[in-house]
């Protein structure tokens, strides 16, 4: 049985971590399946050129477990490095794969299933979602990226908290600190988190990529050169079949019709 399932609803792509039986604990396996399937996203010749968004969630009463601890217990430095790296890399085709990508996020998103959530652009949680970077009880740090991107969604104070105690973030309490935008009924998930999807897709994909490069990378940089970014990326558009679409159609109060170009 495959342990990334992938499918797509329109423009919107669904994929799936399938290994319900260890709560979609991220085996080496499956980082580098999902990092094949995004490189193959990010390739402009790919068969999937109108995708618009991206959805992640997990199989059965979980989101992602963590690292498979099994395939832990016996690295050594220069190995355990490797596998750092690893996941750093996965997360950061999935910020940086140019469409947005949604975490759909039920139940246990722990460990590596946390940071993973965290690497996406948007996160919807069913209420019974659980937020934690538990990894001080095994004597170890996040090391997919989570040490600094939950930092910068939350705050340091928060994050650092999280971190230090190994405690769990409930549903509630991850939408009121910013970290996901709503909260849902478990049986109305990924129809929340389609409807999110669709609602971006109807939209110049264009605009939205441009959007997504300017927060992502803007957040690295100084103010100053962040605007410099935002007013680069905004002129650039107007080179653009979308926009003309876009101000004409607004004018004539219709729909507009984009197509990416």
């Amino acid at each position: 049985m495959a342990s990334i399932l992938h499918e797509r609803r329109q423009s919107v792509a669904v994929i799936r971590l399938n290994r319900p039986e260890k709560l979609n604990a991220l085996s080496s396996e499956m980082i580098l399946a999902l990092g094949d399937l995004f490189e193959s996203i990010g390739k402009p010749t790919n068969s999937e050129s109108d995708l618009r968004a991206i959805i992640i969630t997990g199989a059965g009463t979980a989101f992602c477990a963590g690292t498979d601890i099994g395939e832990l217990t016996e690295l050594e430095l220069n190995r355990a490095r490797e596998v750092a790296e690893r996941g750093q890399a996965l997360c950061n085709q999935i910020e940086n794969c140019g469409v947005p990508v949604i975490a759909a996020v039920n139940g246990i998103a722990a460990g590596g299933g946390c940071e993973l959530a965290l690497a996406c652009h948007l996160r919807v949680a069913a209420i019974d979602a659980q937020f934690s970077l538990p990894e001080t009880n095994l004597g170890v740090i996040p090391a997919y990226g989570g040490t600094q991107r939950l930092a910068r969604e939350i705050g340091s104070g928060r994050a650092l908290e999280a971190m230090l105690t190994g405690r769990t973030i409930p549903a509630v309490e991850a939408f009121e600190s910013g970290l996901v935008s709503s909260v849902v009924p478990v049986a109305e998930l990924i129809n929340e988190a389609q409807a999110l999807a669709q609602e971006i897709a109807q939209l110049a994909p264009l605009a939205i990529h441009a959007c997504l490069e300017a927060v992502t990378r803007g957040r690295e940089l100084p103010l100053a050169e962040g605007l410099a970014l935002e007013a680069k990326l905004f002129a650039g558009l107007f080179a653009t079949e979308d926009v003309r679409e876009g101000t004409r159609a607004f004018l004539e109060k219709r729909a507009p019709v984009f197509k990416g170009k």
